[in-house]
């Protein structure tokens, strides 16, 4: 194996993802105005999904200007609830009215891979997992805020499911990967058949 694989994200959970896969890879952030391609993409209408996808795909392109040869890793995840598009919570107040609107519903988490070389994009895919909300009281809402702070900025829904996020749920319906912001499992089926990796 030659090929080198470069994480086109600043994203710990994705860095640790791959590091107990035991792939050698390096982590380089992508430097794109990730909210400009976003609104261009809601203007159009696109599916969250696609929007995932996208900003994958912008990500590991930029990242693999500086790596010529090197086959680059990009993913980014939307989450929806019905036509609603939602974005990391600007503050502690917005984190706790995303958190009670997604009380008693189901929301969709869409993750998005894309493996990039020279410029050209080798591979993309798109995973779901659909994630129930249990019926959350104000009172619970109050004590998870303050319990959880600032944490709950760095993520879209405002909750860490390997942390006090996993109370808010009652059923949940895909893969923990997925959930996590990086599908492992047809990732590296891809690599295997790329030859980026022990098959």
């Amino acid at each position: 194996m030659t090929t080198s694989l470069i994480l086109a994200s600043s994203s710990p959970f994705r860095r640790m993802l791959l590091q107990n896969a035991g792939l050698p890879f390096e982590a380089r952030a992508a430097e794109i105005d990730e909210r400009s391609i976003e609104a261009g993409l809601e203007a159009s209408h696109a599916r969250p999904e696609q929007v995932a996808v996208e900003l994958a795909r912008e990500k590991a392109l930029d990242v693999a200007r500086h790596f010529p040869g090197a086959l680059v890793i990009g993913s980014d995840q939307t989450m929806s609830l019905g036509a609603r598009v939602y974005h990391k919570p600007r503050d502690i107040e917005e984190a706790r009215c995303h958190i009670a609107s997604l009380s008693g519903k189901t929301h969709r988490l869409n993750s998005g891979v894309v493996l990039v070389r020279d410029g050209t994009v080798v591979w993309e895919h798109v995973s779901h997992a659909d994630m129930t909300v249990r019926q959350l009281s104000d009172a619970f809402i109050d004590h998870y805020v303050a319990r959880c702070g600032d944490k709950l900025l760095a993520s879209v829904g405002a909750y860490q499911l390997e942390g006090e996020g996993i109370q808010l749920f009652s059923e949940i319906r895909g893969d923990y990967f997925t959930i996590l912001g990086l599908p492992m499992l047809p990732l590296l089926e891809k690599l295997r058949e790329l030859g980026a990796i022990d098959g």
